[in-house]
């Protein structure tokens, strides 16, 4: 694997447009981004791994620098494996930061190779969260605007609801 990679592990449940943006920016700095799906047992997922795999590999299909595999175990096993020590990580508001900051130095104390980056999304996906893209779906509104058409689809089958599909967007 090349130095030039980056891994960006996450549980994408699902993935959002803010996720999608990060990948993009880390796309423009790596040769190649890894994006590992934790399988989140802790977490209770609301899609199975398989599903949050295929949400992801569908909605980042035209980027042949983005790679999605599955994640179990430690981040540090899984970074040495792959020969890649560069993880990628999204911050939306400074509250995230204190979390991710312990975070990379766990990660860095368990692997000194690890380094992390941070990367924030555009503007307008600051607020966005699959936790709330989910509660919002949950009771039955629109997605669209938050999620890419693979994971608001795979939202209107699991949770039955009459989210509309999205509009398409002329100017993406």
């Amino acid at each position: 694997m090349s130095t030039r990679s980056a891994i960006y592990p996450g549980s994408f449940d699902p993935v959002t447009f803010g996720h999608l943006d990060v990948i993009a920016r880390a796309a423009h700095i790596f040769e190649t981004v890894i994006v590992a799906v934790a399988t989140g047992e802790g977490k209770h997922p609301l899609f199975s791994l398989p599903d949050r795999i295929a949400m992801l590999k569908e909605s980042t299909s035209d980027n042949p620098a983005v790679e999605v595999v599955a994640l179990s175990g430690l981040l540090v096993d899984f970074a040495a494996e792959r020969g890649v020590f560069t993880m990628i990580r999204g911050l939306r508001a400074v509250s995230d930061f204190e979390f991710e900051f312990q975070m990379a130095l766990m990660n860095r104390k368990l692997e000194a190779r690890l380094e992390t980056v941070f990367l924030t999304p555009k503007e307008d996906y600051t607020y966005l969260s699959s936790r709330i893209v989910k509660e919002v779906a949950r009771l039955g509104g629109n997605v669209s605007p938050f999620v890419p058409e693979p994971a608001a689809r795979m939202l209107r089958k699991i949770l039955k609801t009459s989210c509309p599909p999205p509009l398409h967007d002329s100017s993406a």
